[in-house]
């Protein structure tokens, strides 16, 4: 009975990981029920599944699809903050949770992270909660695309209309 209860999480852990861009480990001792609610509705609105399992049933989850690089990380009480969308979403929750609702404590914190296929430490996943979310990155490469079109835009329009102000002056000097 316990065995095959065992096998159905592991099925279910299995699904939640599979195709995700980020899979985020945090350590999150030393935090209550009350901010652990908190923490999993902010990453519900994010649209990451955050959830807390035993070590050993996501390390067997894991290594069924083939991750066996988080192995060494599984150790004390963690947590998963998994994300099929965008890569930087569990990262940037946890840094602005930490500082909004626990003040800059020392906990919740990130034990590592796989993102995109490599692993990340605590300072490259703090570096990460950093960067801007891939719209505002894809606005900004647009933005730079588009700055020269309209740049050139803006002086041919100038060389217009000097032209139509030079006849226009051409034209009135000619009826007066």
């Amino acid at each position: 009975m316990v065995q095959s209860v065992k096998y159905d999480i592991v099925a279910q852990l299995k699904e939640r990981l599979e195709g995700a861009k980020a899979i985020i480990l945090v350590d999150y001792k030393g935090i209550n029920v009350e901010q652990v609610n908190l923490l999993r509705n902010r990453y519900r609105e994010a649209q990451v599944d955050y959830l807390i399992q035993k070590n050993t049933l996501i390390k067997i989850a894991l290594n069924d699809l083939g991750i066996t690089e988080l192995d060494g990380y599984l150790l004390g009480p963690t947590a998963l903050a998994i994300c099929k969308g965008e890569e930087v979403a569990p990262a940037k929750v946890l840094v602005k949770f930490i500082k909004d609702v626990m003040e800059d404590a020392q906990f919740p914190s990130f034990k590592v992270g796989y993102v995109a296929g490599q692993i990340f430490d605590q300072a490259q996943l703090q570096e990460l909660a950093k960067l801007p979310s891939r719209e505002e990155m894809l606005a900004k490469i647009l933005g730079s695309l588009n700055a020269p079109l309209s740049n050139f835009m803006n002086v041919s329009q100038g060389v217009a209309r000097k032209l139509v102000y030079a006849l226009d002056a051409v034209a009135k000097k000619m009826a007066s």
